[in-house]
């Protein structure tokens, strides 16, 4: 297969204008977090034992594993609340609003098209990102594209980018207001936001964005918020291994 233009890294800029760049990959990034299995441990036990120090409720390792699994299995969902984990993510604007569909236990702030102006930095899918749709909805399955459709994809939409761009910096050039002027700018334009969310939603997050061996409900996502959700699962279970683990035993269906 052909390499694309995203994976050469080309950037391209004519007289005047910005660099225009294209990419093929999300980055995430653990910017803060307060979370770890003992904030599980601590929200279950209050009601039964009262406030517990961390040393009782390390005692027994077992035991502690063994509840975080009851309370996964059994849906008790709310110890897994008591978290939080803060991620910077830049990715395609499309991912974003995909993005806003999880609204319970997520807060967004995203950069912003009317106080900044925005960087030419665009989406172009890299080789290993399957073009082809084949099937009807609920029952398709993404399969490779040939090496004319990969060179046209990558062809057509920079061409397309550059033009919006270039239309994009002729508005401001002439004074019209950056809110007015990024309305020329396609949803392949990369942005950046700060998301918060806790265990629990998080979860409820990998369940629909990602698909893996061990998930009783099947999903379908798409790649690009995919390839988000699995940089975010995978700092997430370094910092909760024990919660990691349970949702995976229990068919990563979220509490």
């Amino acid at each position: 297969m052909s390499q694309t233009p995203a994976e050469s890294a080309e950037s391209t800029e004519s007289p005047g204008s910005a660099a225009v760049s294209f990419r093929s990959e999300v980055t995430v990034e653990l910017v803060k977090h307060s979370a770890a299995d003992s904030d599980v441990l601590w929200a279950a036990r209050v009601s039964t034992a009262g406030e517990q120090s961390l040393e009782e409720l390390q005692k027994d390792p077992e035991r502690s594993k063994g509840l975080i699994n009851y309370l996964m299995r059994d849906r008790h969902g709310s110890p897994f609340e008591h978290n939080s984990m803060t991620f910077f993510i830049s990715a395609p604007i499309f991912v974003f609003r995909e993005f806003m569909r999880h609204r319970v236990g997520w807060s967004y702030n995203e950069e912003s098209g009317r106080y900044r102006q925005l960087d030419p930095v665009f989406y172009v899918p890299g080789a290993s990102r399957k073009l082809v749709q084949q099937g009807r909805p609920g029952k398709y399955e993404f399969v490779d594209g040939t090496p004319e459709q990969y060179d046209l994809t990558g062809r057509v939409m920079e061409d397309s980018y550059r033009r919006a761009y270039e239309a994009y910096q002729e508005m401001l050039a002439a004074g019209v207001a950056r809110e007015v002027a990024r309305a020329v700018l396609p949803v392949g334009l990369f942005s950046s936001m700060y998301a918060t969310c806790n265990a629990r939603s998080l979860m409820h997050f990998l369940g629909l964005r990602t698909q893996h061996e061990q998930a009783k409900v099947p999903s379908f996502p798409q790649r690009e918020i995919e390839m988000v959700g699995e940089q975010m699962e995978a700092h997430w279970a370094t910092l909760m291994p024990l919660t990691y683990g349970a949702f995976n035993a229990n068919g990563r269906i979220a509490p």
